[in-house]
């Protein structure tokens, strides 16, 4: 393992996870670098929520060496849990609680001291400009507060790496792009971002971008160095391409 990769955040290396007789990751290798955007993209039954479910340590490999932010998958998966913020697409916050309260109960999940709570939830409904709907429960809230709350949650224990499932699913346009624009301000102050979405407009936005087809990583690189290598007007077009190829 060189120097480089052995400091990345996320390093896989022949990451490959069987069921049985089926490979559902098959040897898949890559790297993310600190206070990267990296779109992990893949159609569904591609694998990539597999490999995800290695990446953050709730499911063990089959083979290949893997490190998140520092830990190894095989026998540091708590380490690796308590060192990263995970949002999901279908469950990240509790609508039956308030906003506020949402944010001390994953304060406490992430050990945080009292102060570093109420200091952190002060500073993040500014951020956000929630401070008049703090007291108001979560299911109460627009989806578009919803989702940045969740994202500004997964960072509020200051993790390495911070990995995204479909963030922006079923929000409208403006509020995808204000979505973005949280995710560009956290790269920038170091978090490594690994986002997975089924907008292909969205991949445009990454840093850099793999793309899995049937357990393997089928391209891999910059966007416009994809789209210039395979000689298509958009990621869409190299996705469809790739996830559909014709007979």
């Amino acid at each position: 393992m060189s120097g480089a990769a052995a400091d990345a955040p996320i390093d896989a290396h022949d990451l490959t996870r069987r069921f049985g007789s089926f490979t559902a990751v098959d040897r898949v290798t890559f790297e993310v670098k600190r206070g990267e955007v990296f779109g992990f993209l893949g159609a569904n039954g591609a694998g990539k929520t597999t490999a995800m479910r290695m990446l953050i340590g709730l499911l063990s490999p089959t083979a290949g060496t893997v490190r998140v932010a520092g830990f190894d998958v095989y026998t540091q998966s708590e380490q690796i849990k308590r060192s990263i913020g995970y949002m999901s697409q279908r469950f990240s916050l509790y609508e039956d609680l308030t906003v506020r309260e949402n944010i001390r109960l994953y304060g406490g999940i992430y050990d945080l001291s009292d102060r570093d709570i109420r200091d952190r939830t002060s500073r993040m409904l500014g951020r956000l400009g929630l401070e008049h709907a703090a007291d108001a429960l979560v299911r109460a809230i627009p989806l578009g507060w919803r989702q940045k709350l969740a994202f500004s949650v997964a960072l509020l224990h200051e993790p390495r790496v911070v990995f995204l499932d479909e963030p922006t699913s079923g929000v409208d346009p403006i509020t995808r792009r204000q979505f973005w624009e949280l995710i560009y301000e956290a790269a920038a102050a170091g978090t490594t971002v690994l986002v997975t979405t089924h907008y292909m407009d969205e991949a445009e936005y990454c840093d850099r971008i793999s793309i899995m087809v049937a357990g393997r990583i089928a391209a891999l690189g910059a966007p416009a160095e994809l789209k210039q290598r395979f000689q298509t007007p958009s990621i869409d077009d190299l996705f469809v391409r790739l996830a559909r190829p014709t007979p």
